[in-house]
């Protein structure tokens, strides 16, 4: 397979991603979202500026980038595919379905999913800052290891009913993900990938974690401190 094919799955799922949903929210209400609240472009922080109907809203957007950049991925693997074997579709290989290929193809959607993560918290429209990358990866997860995120789903919904924090939330979903993804899928890439990809959703919650520490972090539900 040509190098230019991972090419343009990483280029095209990184512009995917770099789509700053929340802003571009914010932005049509009149309000500047990384001057407000945490300024954070994430869900959370616009569901606190913007109300829960807008913070829905922007946390579904964000999750479908996550899950349609994968499919994005299996679908340039299928153009290329018929350009270099004449097949008509990516069901014309060996594969009888689309699922069938997407399971094949599976290193097309997992670069599709580290970098639509990348492009989402480092967008190359707001000086490559962006979110915190965690409803985008929910929406990976969703289409490359969807038992494994509903765990890790699980511990966020939990923990945020627990301490009333998203933050730590967030966190411990990130930290409980890799461990769900070893026990409920084999591809040892996958494995690998989803240990980078939390780890960075821990380091892009630092600021959260230091407010923790000095007990100032905000609690769902109150007015922001900072968001997703």
């Amino acid at each position: 397979m040509p190098v230019l094919a991972y090419i343009i799955v990483a280029v095209a799922a990184y512009l995917l991603g770099s789509i700053p949903t929340g802003y571009l929210v914010a932005h049509a209400r009149g309000i500047d979202i990384r001057s407000t609240g945490s300024g954070n472009i994430g869900a959370t922080n616009a569901m606190r500026v913007l109300g829960k109907p807008a913070g829905v809203f922007v946390m579904i957007v964000d999750c479908a980038k996550g899950f349609a950049a994968c499919y994005l991925g299996v679908f340039i693997y299928g153009y290329f595919i018929n350009q270099l074997t004449g097949l008509h579709s990516i069901t014309d290989s060996d594969s009888n379905s689309f699922d069938e290929a997407f399971n094949s193809f599976v290193y097309f959607p997992i670069i599709a999913g580290i970098f639509v993560v990348l492009g989402h918290n480092y967008t190359c429209w707001l000086k490559f800052k962006g979110g915190k990358g965690i409803a985008t990866t929910a929406g990976v997860y969703l289409a490359l290891a969807p038992w494994a995120l509903l765990i890790a789903l699980a511990v966020f919904i939990l923990t945020v009913l627990i301490t009333r924090y998203v933050s730590v939330g967030s966190i411990l979903a990130a930290a409980v993900l890799p461990v769900a993804v070893w026990f409920t899928n084999e591809n040892l890439i996958l494995r690998i990938v989803t240990i980078a990809l939390c780890l960075l959703a821990i380091y892009k919650h630092k600021s959260n974690i230091k407010r923790l520490m000095a007990g100032t972090e905000s609690r769902f539900g109150k007015k922001p401190e900072d968001a997703k």
